[in-house]
């Protein structure tokens, strides 16, 4: 078996490298604090190995990425899921939605997707390519892949099926939960602390011959990130609406650091309406509020009344303005770029999700994207639930 036995160094490549990266994909999927030093480290570690095999690399690696007692737990049952393959059958349930996928995340550990050599979802931010139908499974994907995995790489727009859309707003609601979670609840490295930072305290021993002198400790993170979400109804985006919505309302659910707004041809504060715990309710409040759904879209005149009206309040030095939207806009771009200019000079970073990246051939041409690309930070596609997923590590480094 080609998993069975890690490659010389004659042979590292870009093979390897995919591998590894979709390795740390899965991991960080699964709750690891994995950063590009460690994912460096890890590089190193296999280039260095002479025809070693995994069970003599899994000690080595586990050190490395394990910085909590969950993931020391973890790690072994992730590690032979994405390289042996073994721990993944019987752990897909008759219905065919597989445990991990209830517990980790709406990608699963996506193992499968990194050993067939697709590109994961942080290769979608980059390229924006369009990922593959539900049945055009490709080659070397485990059997048994569950309906949920499915769903996360199918294009909103592509989900005809009632109940598959309604699948997939389920999943786009837990999918937001977890990130609200993750981005919440983070620690920092502290001199005092309260919990013993295992990987930090493995790295530093290296300098004492591997005799951990000196403990690495963690404490809570006490700069909340803050969040406000700007989200596109017009009648362009209807396909996207209502799983934008559904993401919105498991980020604001007990979160009060973010804020949603709702835009058309005007501006609706919604942050009220989506924190009801029950997601119809919150709908059914959304509707009564955001009267004008489905028509035009005047972006620019949306964000002045932002600016002017809500920006004062809802934003500090620690915010992610997240517009969610086509960009195609009724207004004139000189107004949409002097608002996002002034939007750019208030908050952190600028993300805006596009679903339209997603699609072969597309361009930001339209006059009003093309007007307001100059003050965005991050231009992502947003047309599956995996490109929504992929942008939990780009905030959780801010």
């Amino acid at each position: 078996m080609a998993a069975a036995r890690l490659s010389t160094r004659d042979d590292i490549g870009p093979a390897v490298r995919r591998r590894l990266a979709g390795f740390v994909r899965t991991l960080r999927d699964a709750g690891f604090n994995v950063g590009l030093a460690e994912t460096r480290d890890a590089l190193a570690l296999l280039a260095s190995a002479d025809r070693a095999r995994l069970a003599e690399v899994r000690p080595a690696l586990r050190a490395l990425f394990c910085g909590r007692r969950s993931d020391w737990d973890a790690f072994d049952e992730i590690f032979d899921a994405f390289w042996t393959g073994s721990r993944v059958k019987s752990r897909v349930a008759m219905s065919g939605t597989s445990a991990l996928a209830s517990q980790k995340t709406a990608r699963t550990l996506a193992p499968a997707s990194s050993a067939g050599g697709e590109p994961g979802p942080a290769a979608d931010v980059e390229r924006g390519v369009d990922q593959p139908e539900a049945d055009a499974a490709p080659e070397g994907r485990r059997e048994g892949a569950s309906r949920a995995e499915n769903l996360a790489r199918t294009d909103f727009r592509r989900i005809a099926d009632p109940d598959a859309l309604a699948e997939a707003h389920a999943l786009a609601e837990r999918l937001a939960r977890r990130m609200r979670v993750r981005l919440t609840r983070r620690d920092r490295a502290a001199a005092r602390g309260r919990r013993l930072d295992l990987r930090r305290t493995v790295r530093a021993s290296l300098a004492t011959g591997g005799t951990p002198l000196r403990l690495v400790l963690r404490r809570p993170r006490y700069r909340p990130l803050r969040l406000v979400v700007l989200v596109d109804a017009s009648g362009s985006m209807s396909l996207y609406t209502g799983v934008f919505l559904r993401f919105v309302h498991g980020i604001l659910d007990h979160f009060r650091e973010a804020e949603a707004f709702l835009f058309h041809t005007r501006l609706v504060h919604v942050s009220d309406a989506l924190r009801e715990k029950d997601t119809a309710r919150a709908l059914d409040r959304l509707g009564l509020m955001a009267e004008g759904v489905g028509g035009g879209t005047r972006i620019g005149d949306s964000l002045a009344t932002f600016n002017r009206w809500h920006a004062a309040r809802v934003i500090h030095s620690r915010t992610v303005v997240m517009i969610l939207s086509d960009g195609y806009d009724t207004g004139e771009p000189d107004r949409l770029g002097a608002e996002m200019a002034a939007l750019a000079r208030r908050c952190r970073r600028i993300v805006w999700l596009n679903p339209m990246i997603g699609w072969d051939g597309y361009e930001p041409s339209a006059r009003g994207m093309a007007a307001a690309l100059p003050h965005v930070d991050l231009f992502a596609p947003a047309h599956t639930l995996e490109s929504l997923a992929a942008l939990e590590p780009y905030l959780a480094r801010l």
